[in-house]
């Protein structure tokens, strides 16, 4: 029997880990720490009996995942949960635009712009299934359905200021605006688009749900799977050298390119050691957790319905701000994103104490301290929401990247979503996931396709793997 050691048991490690274990390999996942999950962990983070996600906690493509979807994850305890609203995007005017999960219901709240929302995501929606298949695998792929991505790829590649201009109202531009800002990147920027594209079509093709018991269950369940299929888990077993790889025919390492370069050393060839040294890490989170009595006094009561808010007023604020923070400054009034996933998940609460998650985009690496910014623009747009406050913890970019080594400087989503590095991470090769090393695989969010509690970089990576083990065999 083949044998596979897996470091990391983020979303992507367990997903290569089960694959690997479905195909008749003999998995090992070590983590380092003392329990499972990387982005996907929970805990009661501010005041007994409320539970928080740790960094990951909305999932439109975790739900729309091509490989996730393959699995029957309901049998290990994973249970989807969705919001009234998926997302609401309030303005200064007390308007607020609504993503709902139907296109129709979405473009009925927009007025002069529902029809042009109609136009640009309703063939997104029901394509979805089909583009996803081919644009979460690696570029170098063979696309199965050219003429989809032949639709999709000209909007994809603009700048989300240039398409923002599509829609005509505040609400529509500053509705498409707060996804697009999820590319955590300047907006004027080619191909800062597709990101925005991707989420919103994912969303109303599977809606933007949360997980029953919080994030910690998507891992939960794919351990279980795990073990169920043979696999072992060792937490609290920190890799630092190569020397703490136990033997094994491949290794797939769930780690940002610097960390596995650190690991690796020597043994790397030196154009991917180059490669990994040249990797850009992107604008960081600062996340702020609080407990908040009777829920937030939202100045839009759809807001009060929505799993997930964005604030950061009209479209033209937002990509001021993240222009600022891409350059490196800290500015007065951050994007901040709100979950409220309590609403769908009642269980998370504490009668009528309810857990609030929200993260500003603040420049990589920041120092500062800013859960007044934060606090602000919630008040911004629920005023009173001070008064409502019970209990704060913040977290800035050390803390988070002492938590979690891959979050390099703060940055949660495993790398910039530059030009080059949104298709073609962590470097330029026929293989992205190939270290260069025999048998040895990059399988985190530094590689295709990117962030999200989706597994599919871990089931590209074990994909490769795969390949090599029949070619050896």
């Amino acid at each position: 029997m083949s044998t596979a050691v897996v470091v990391g048991s983020g979303p992507n490690g367990l997903a290569a880990a089960v694959h690997l274990a479905r195909h008749g390999v003999e998995v090992q996942v070590l983590e380092a720490g003392d329990t499972i999950g990387g982005g996907t962990r929970s805990a009661e983070l501010t005041v007994p009996g409320l539970l928080h996600d740790e960094c990951s906690a909305i999932h439109p493509m975790g739900a729309g995942s091509p490989y996730l979807r393959t699995l029957d994850l309901g049998r290990y305890g994973l249970s989807w949960r969705w919001p009234d609203i998926d997302c609401a995007h309030p303005l200064d005017s007390g308007e607020a635009g609504l993503l709902h999960r139907s296109v129709d219901t979405t473009a009925a709240g927009l007025g002069e712009d529902g029809p042009r929302w109609r136009r640009m995501f309703g063939g997104l929606t029901d394509g979805f299934d089909d583009l996803a298949a081919d644009l979460m695998r690696p570029i170098t792929n063979l696309p199965r359905h050219p003429l989809k991505l032949m639709s999709f790829g000209p909007r994809a590649l603009l700048p989300a200021t240039a398409l923002a201009r599509w829609w005509r109202t505040d609400k529509g531009r500053a509705l498409f605006g707060g996804v697009a800002a999820h590319t955590y990147y300047r907006l004027d920027r080619p191909a800062t688009s597709a990101v925005g594209l991707m989420i919103t079509a994912a969303g109303h093709r599977y809606g933007w749900p949360v997980a029953a018991g919080g994030s910690q269950s998507i891992a939960n369940a794919l351990a279980a799977m795990l073990t169920d299929l043979g696999g072992t888990i060792s937490t609290g077993t920190r890799v630092r050298s190569c020397r703490d790889i136990p033997p094994a025919d491949i290794v797939l390492l769930d780690l940002a390119p610097s960390v596995a370069l650190d690991i690796l050393g020597d043994r790397l060839p030196s154009r991917v050691a180059r490669a990994y040294r040249r990797y850009r890490h992107g604008p960081a989170a600062f996340k702020v957790d609080f407990a908040i009595e009777g829920g937030v006094p939202w100045a839009n009561p759809d807001c009060g319905r929505a799993g997930t808010v964005h604030l950061g007023g009209g479209f033209d604020e937002i990509a001021d701000v993240e222009r600022a923070v891409a350059a490196g400054r800290m500015p007065t009034r951050p994007f901040v994103l709100i979950g409220q996933q309590y609403l769908a998940d009642p269980g998370r609460s504490n009668g009528s104490l309810h857990p609030l998650y929200a993260y500003a985009h603040v420049p990589h690496g920041y120092t500062g301290d800013a859960t007044e910014a934060v606090v602000a623009q919630v008040e911004r747009f629920a005023p009173g929401f001070r008064d409502r406050i019970v209990a704060t913890v913040s977290s800035g970019p050390a803390r988070l990247a002492a938590s979690n080594p891959n979050y390099v400087g703060g940055d949660i989503i495993g790398g910039a979503n530059t030009e080059t590095q949104v298709v073609l991470r962590p470097r330029i090769a026929l293989d992205p996931y190939g270290t260069g090393i025999p048998g040895t695989y990059l399988c985190s969010a530094s590689t295709p396709p990117g962030a999200g509690a989706h597994g599919m970089s871990g089931y590209n990576a074990a994909q490769a793997a795969l390949r090599y083990l029949r070619r050896q065999g």
